[in-house]
């Protein structure tokens, strides 16, 4: 369904890689988070090793599963309910899945402990690029509204400065095609993805210049990567 607009042009998408943690690796400066992105390793083998103490060809698909579960989810403030559920396992050891987690990665621990406490005292938290949400309910009474408070507390820092991240590449890409004289045109933000239409005779230009630009886009302490895909619409660039 969704095809360039001019013939014999391709439709190129540019990902970011797990832009969320590699944020969370660089605002809780957790040590062994910082180590997989540096060492490009895959992000949820490595938390599989770590958490459950076994060797990379010790990790399971399951395990794999479980790690990858709780890398997303510590970024929402997730529960030992939402884990159970999301892994189909009882609370109690979703409870001890997550104790395990704060165990080996301790700086993300101190940063939800931190953030929560800032968020309490100040009534707001900001992203990396200052980009302030207030959150008036952080202080209620009521369990219920004050606990997600807390959750967007620690979740904002992260999901916003990567919403942050991806419109200053924007500009930045915007700005090198216009120097550049480039036709190719960019389409389309989707949560970490951009979208292009591209002519076939700058492809290899595009396939080049746009993931350097979305990696250069804002400087972390672990490297920023994006991936790279085209086709002749966008089912097929996926």
């Amino acid at each position: 369904m969704f095809v360039p607009s001019e013939p014999g042009w391709s439709i190129l998408a540019a990902d970011y890689s797990q832009i969320e943690l590699r944020v969370l690796a660089h605002i809780s400066d957790d040590d062994r988070l910082k180590e997989a992105f540096l060492h490009d390793m895959d992000i949820h083998t490595k938390t599989a090793m770590d958490v459950f103490g076994v060797s990379e060809e010790e990790v399971d698909s399951n395990m794999r599963r479980s790690a990858k579960a709780v890398n997303f989810g510590i970024v929402y403030g997730i529960s030992d309910y939402g884990l159970s559920q999301n892994l189909n396992i009882t609370r109690k050891e979703a409870a001890k899945f997550i104790d395990q987690y704060f165990e080996v990665f301790q700086g993300v621990r101190r940063y939800m402990d931190e953030i929560v406490k800032q968020a309490k005292r100040d009534g707001y938290v900001k992203t990396l690029l200052e980009r302030r949400r207030y959150l008036p309910e952080i202080n209620a009474s009521n369990f219920n509204l004050r606990s997600f408070a807390e959750r967007t507390a620690m979740n904002t820092p992260i999901q916003g400065t990567a919403a942050d991240i991806i419109k200053l590449a924007m500009v930045k890409m915007d700005a090198a095609l216009f120097e550049r004289k480039l036709r190719s045109r960019m389409l389309l933000q989707v949560h970490d993805e951009l979208v292009f239409e591209v002519p076939e005779d700058e492809l290899d230009i595009m396939k080049k210049l746009v993931p350097e630009v979305m990696s250069d886009a804002f400087k972390l302490a672990v490297p920023l990567k994006s991936e790279v895909s085209y086709g002749e619409n966008w089912y097929e660039a996926k």
